[in-house]
């Protein structure tokens, strides 16, 4: 897997998770661009990422995570192991 492939699943995730098909993301998308993005959708979003990569984040990779970039180094790291 590598980044693009990713980013493509995160961005149907996002879409999904948000119920906004014209979502774009890249690697600074974070909460503050997404209207719906709130805590509680934070943890539905999260979760839907560890269903579709089968994997999981820490609680600290959780919370500092600050963009979307974050996350797919973290994805890519997960999946090299």
């Amino acid at each position: 897997m590598n980044e693009i492939d990713v980013y493509n699943k995160l961005t149907e995730i996002f879409r999904d998770i948000f119920d906004d098909d014209s979502i774009e993301i890249n690697s600074e998308t974070s909460a503050a661009d997404i209207e719906d993005w709130d805590s509680l959708e934070h943890i539905n979003l999260i979760s839907a990422v560890e269903k579709t990569f089968k994997m999981r984040f820490s609680m600290k990779q959780v919370s500092t995570m600050k963009n979307v970039g974050e996350m797919v180094s973290i994805i890519l790291n997960a999946s090299k192991k």
